[in-house]
């Protein structure tokens, strides 16, 4: 994109400033109003009665042009002939809402409520966030309301596992109430498996919190989660408010929110930028290879090939190094370089259950391609003698159902390889003989 098609995008994200101005408090209880200031809220009225809400705009994250190469491979595989009013909001980000709830219990069902309900998008180059709060359980109606408008205007759905939990949570709601349709939404990016798929290896726990931290640089861009609540308390802070006990800590609740969804709108950012950069600044050895196989999932073979071999290049423990040269012979196999295959293959005959692989992986090649049945039966017995040894036993405790099966492709091979070897043989003598007459 242009740096004229750029800054056109950026004036086209620039809010109207056209918004329904909030109403001015109502005649509520004293805790109505004490909840109200509390959270720098104002009573919002619909034609379904009213709930507090709390506007904030944020600087950072920045906004993230989103580039066609990530949006391609986000809804790869999942949806692959896309509709052209689909992509096109997709392509849009004016219709991107990101969306965050905080819930009265995390099990769903109709038995849970999004008490609070928090949606961004991007305004001026940075994030305007939203907030919709619910004093009791009677302003729902007025909360799925507003958020229905919002959805009608944005139709994009960006979450962190909200396919999972906050969107089927919220289409409950909306058909319980009998009154108010559920939206439908043009796209859903649920960004927790990309970033499952990038950092997983590396981190293990991939909690929006633990991807701010060592993700994001939380702290470069100023954000601070010191004091920030934990969420498995957060169903009875609200539970405990609702009971006449103190709204103090529905604050942190709030604020908890605002970082969700600016956490979402930044990781939208490093995904993009990780996905689209055809070669990536200095990155971790371990997310190079996340990303490897993140395209290898979506059909990418040849630059996953290129993240895999760059990620052995930026040094990986031995397991994973492992795991990623066994990635790399299967795509070599794939695009039909046998060869580069066979040699990786070589490379790893002393690694533990990948080299297991590599042996009946070159025993495959030797008998197909280079039709040596000498060389195909010693990499047969050498891989039965390494499940023999009980080296694969000790480290694998559990896979003895694996090890059998393995056990008995391998004995059917080297049964066939001897058979062929046995029938070869003599056509082999009568042609050395012919050949010493001669």
């Amino acid at each position: 994109m242009s740096t004229v098609d750029r800054f056109s995008r950026l004036a086209a994200l620039k809010p109207a400033r056209t918004v329904v101005p909030l109403a001015e408090p109502s005649n509520e209880p004293m805790q109505g109003d004490e909840v109200a200031r509390l959270l720098g809220a104002l009573c919002q009225k619909t034609k379904f009665g009213q709930h507090l809400t709390i506007r904030n705009w944020y600087s950072t994250p920045e906004f993230s042009e989103p580039s066609a190469i990530t949006l391609d491979l986000l809804t790869r595989g999942k949806d692959e002939s896309l509709s052209k009013k689909t992509r096109s909001a997709l392509e849009n980000p004016e219709k991107w809402l990101f969306l965050d709830t905080e819930t009265t219990g995390l099990a769903g069902g109709t038995g849970t409520y999004a008490f609070l309900t928090g949606i961004a998008w991007w305004d001026a180059g940075g994030l305007q966030v939203e907030q919709f709060f619910m004093r009791d359980f009677a302003d729902e109606h007025s909360v799925l309301c507003e958020l229905a408008e919002r959805l009608s205007e944005r139709p994009v759905l960006v979450t962190f596992n909200g396919k999972t939990f906050d969107w089927p949570l919220l289409e409950s709601r909306f058909t319980m109430t009998r009154r108010i349709p559920a939206p439908k939404l043009a796209a859903h990016l649920d960004l927790l498996h990309p970033a499952r798929a990038l950092w997983k290896i590396r981190l293990g726990s991939v909690r929006l919190i633990e991807l701010e931290r060592d993700v994001l640089d939380a702290a470069r861009l100023g954000w601070c989660r010191r004091n920030d609540v934990s969420s498995t308390m957060i169903p009875q802070f609200y539970f405990d408010y609702l009971r006449g006990g103190s709204a103090t800590p529905l604050a942190g609740v709030v604020r908890h929110n605002q970082m969700d969804l600016r956490g979402l709108a930044a990781l939208f950012g490093k995904i993009n930028s990780m996905i689209a950069e055809e070669e990536p600044g200095e990155t971790d050895g371990l997310d190079l290879f996340g990303l490897s196989r993140f395209l290898q999932r979506r059909g990418e073979t040849p630059r996953a090939a290129k993240m895999c071999s760059k990620a052995i290049e930026a040094g990986l423990p031995l397991g994973h190094k492992r795991q990623a040269s066994r990635d790399l012979a299967l795509m070599a196999k794939r695009r039909g370089d046998h060869h580069a295959a066979a040699k990786i293959w070589e490379s790893l005959l002393n690694a533990g259950q990948v080299g297991i692989e590599a042996c009946e992986q070159l025993a495959i090649h030797y008998e197909r391609r280079e039709r040596n049945l000498q060389c195909a039966t010693e990499y047969t017995r050498l891989g039965l003698n390494k499940l023999h040894s009980g080296e694969t036993r000790l480290n694998d405790p559990h896979a003895e159902a694996r090890i059998i099966r393995q056990e008995r492709t391998f004995l059917k091979r080297l049964e066939r390889l001897e058979k062929r070897m046995v029938k070869e043989r003599p056509q082999t003598s009568l042609h050395l003989s012919a050949a010493a007459a001669g």
